[in-house]
């Protein structure tokens, strides 16, 4: 691989990062807006990470955040496919396993965060997705 093509694939890769750092931001702050409590960000084991863990009254709420600059792939919603539903409750069982106390309620929701070049962010908050 040429010098130039490595560089053009560190700036997408930078940018992709960027843009997706941008978007739990703003999810972070909504759920915050409508009264939730971040219990975690970005929560890491051996099979993945989960973006958002948090607390919505007595219910516990795993957050998959999905950030866009345009829907010429489809909305970010449409990101959230069978297999990542099946990868993200996986996931919410290994976070179960750790946590320290039971929750009554669970939930699975997906917040969608659309910010073409130029434009402020439209945040679309789906409760109970999966």
């Amino acid at each position: 691989m040429c010098t130039a093509t490595l560089y053009a694939s560190l700036v997408v890769m930078a940018d992709k990062d960027l843009l997706g750092k941008y978007g739990e931001d703003i999810a972070v702050s909504h759920l915050e807006e409508v009264g939730m409590v971040v219990l975690a960000r970005n929560w890491r084991c051996a099979e993945g990470e989960l973006d958002i863990v948090a607390r919505d009254g007595s219910t516990l709420v795993f957050c998959e955040v999905k950030t866009r600059s345009g829907t010429a792939y489809g909305s970010p919603l449409e990101a959230v496919v069978p297999a990542k539903a099946r990868r993200i409750r996986r996931l919410a069982v290994a976070w179960l396993n750790q946590a320290d106390r039971g929750w009554p309620d669970l939930r699975f929701d997906v917040i969608s965060v659309l910010r073409p070049r130029g434009c402020e962010p439209t945040v679309e908050h789906v409760r109970g997705v999966f």
